[in-house]
C-alpha cells in the first residue's frame, strides 16, 4: 500500500509539471530542449520540481540514476506513442485527415497518461533522495537543469554544440514565479 507522503509527492509533482508547462514560453522551451538536446521533458520537469519545490539539488550522478530509473518506460512506451502522434500529423496517407486526427487525439491522451505514470515513477525515485529542505536558488536550479541537458547531449551520437541557455532561463523564471 502506498503511503500518504508518496501519494502527495506524486500529486504535487504532477500538478507542478502541468502548472509550469502552461506558463508562457515554457512549452516552447521544453520542446526546443527535447528537439535540440534530446531531453526527456518529464524528467527535466521533475528535476525542476525537486530543486524549486523540494530543495533537492540533483548531482550529475543523481540525474544519471533518475534517467536509468525511467529510460525503459520512456523508450518502450512514451517515445513510440509520441512518434505515432508526429507521424499522424503529416502522413502517411490517409493522414492527415479528420479521421486520423481523431486517432491522433486518442494517442495524445495515451501519451499524457504514460507521461503521468513516468512522473509517478520519478516521484517514487525522488522520495528516496531524502527530506525536503529550502527551495533551491535560481542559480542552483540553472546548474541542475544544465546537468540534465549535458547528460542528454553526452548520450547523443551527434553531439553538436547547442545554446540552450535561453530555454533554461525561461524554465527557471517560470519555476520562480510559481508560489510554493
Amino acid at each position: 500500500m502506498m503511503n500518504q507522503t508518496n501519494h502527495s509527492l506524486k500529486t504535487e509533482s504532477w500538478a507542478f509539471a502541468l502548472q509550469i508547462y502552461a506558463k508562457p514560453a515554457v512549452a516552447e522551451a521544453c520542446l526546443r530542449l527535447q528537439a535540440e538536446a534530446g531531453i526527456d521533458v518529464v524528467m527535466f520537469l521533475m528535476a525542476t520540481f525537486a530543486a524549486a519545490r523540494r530543495g533537492i539539488l540533483l548531482a550529475p550522478s543523481d540525474i544519471q540514476d533518475m534517467d536509468e530509473a525511467c529510460r525503459p518506460w520512456r523508450e518502450l512506451i512514451v517515445q513510440p506513442l509520441r512518434a505515432l502522434c508526429v507521424a499522424l500529423k503529416s502522413g502517411p496517407p490517409p493522414a492527415p485527415s479528420l479521421a486520423t486526427e481523431c486517432l491522433r487525439t486518442h494517442i495524445k491522451t495515451s501519451e499524457l497518461i504514460a507521461e503521468r505514470l513516468q512522473n509517478d515513477m520519478l516521484a517514487d525515485w525522488l522520495q528516496q533522495k531524502g527530506p525536503e529542505s529550502r527551495p533551491g536558488t535560481r542559480e542552483e536550479l540553472r546548474a541542475v537543469l544544465r546537468s540534465v541537458v549535458m547528460l542528454n547531449l553526452q548520450s547523443r551520437e551527434n553531439t553538436q554544440i547547442v545554446d540552450v541557455s535561453s530555454a533554461i532561463e525561461d524554465i527557471v523564471a517560470a519555476a520562480a514565479s510559481i508560489s510554493t
